[in-house]
């Protein structure tokens, strides 16, 4: 039980401000939020359990250096893909692979996650603990910590300017991008020196 609380309470915090949670906030903006919570949910538990295995099998499956420089690499595409995306008017609607809301906000999140201080966060938390406590409080720490910025999505998301909110959320994203590229370079050069 020590390690559902401990992962709860830690991934919890960890995601209060995380760029996921910028991605859930934004997310509750444009759909509703049972479907935001649901498609996170889910998400999480993909993603935890995936780091709940590598930190169960070995914690060093994955060289760190690659999941930040490729998670870099995504981020910038989320944020050109904000700027040049979507339009919140329905004249401007273009259509895409995929059209189901949930299954947007699944792959957006899961994809938001992979490489994530949480997803690392709970790859160290499994290292030596049951690993079903640590999936399940994790998942729980991170789903709870979102659903407070569906809440202050959906409050102010009528509020919110479309453009500057666009431009900020892709500024927001090519700067972890561009953060996690030389992260995850500086890594793997400092690996191969």
């Amino acid at each position: 039980m020590e390690a559902f609380w401990l992962s709860l309470s830690l991934i919890f915090l960890a995601e209060l401000g995380d760029k996921t949670q910028l991605v859930a906030l934004l997310l509750a903006t444009r759909y509703t939020a049972g479907v935001v919570l649901a498609g996170i949910f889910v998400a999480t538990l993909a993603v935890h359990a995936l780091s709940v295995a590598l930190g169960g099998a070995t914690g060093h499956l994955l060289p760190q250096g690659w999941i930040y420089f490729f998670s870099g690499l995504a981020f910038i595409g989320f944020g050109w893909w904000t700027l040049r995306g979507d339009s919140l008017e329905e004249q401007d609607y273009r259509p895409s692979r995929f059209k189901s809301p949930f299954i947007i906000v699944f792959v957006t999140f899961f994809l938001a996650e992979l490489g994530d201080k949480t997803m690392l966060g709970t790859v160290t938390l499994a290292a030596g603990r049951e690993l079903l406590p640590v999936w399940l409080g994790s998942t729980l720490g991170m789903v709870l910590s979102d659903a407070l910025a569906i809440v202050v999505g959906r409050i102010l998301g009528k509020q919110l300017p479309e453009r500057p909110v666009k431009i900020g959320a892709a500024l927001i994203f090519v700067a972890f991008g561009l953060f996690y590229v030389f992260t995850g370079a500086l890594a793997l050069w400092g690996s191969y020196n």
